[in-house]
């Protein structure tokens, strides 16, 4: 039987939130960073706001999975 540290997967879980967040993150970023001209930093912050609090459910989702099966659930995967 194969016992797995949930502390340690439930790190891993995090660092894959992290990465799948920064990726959603990132044509918004670039709105916002380089001050496009023509683009509407306001909606592109709304839309940043939409994906926070997507991933604090995540990260929330992760923080009390007790299984495996659980942290994939809550990764989507």
């Amino acid at each position: 039987m194969i016992t797995i540290n949930m502390d340690k997967a439930k790190g891993i879980a995090h660092n894959i939130r992290r990465e799948k967040r920064a990726e959603e993150f990132k044509p918004y970023d670039d709105i916002i960073a380089k001050q496009i001209p023509g683009a509407d930093s306001i909606a592109a912050e709304a839309s940043r706001q939409v994906i926070r609090e997507k991933y604090i459910t995540i990260q929330s989702q992760i923080d009390i999975a007790n299984t495996a099966d659980e942290l994939k659930s809550a990764l989507g995967i």
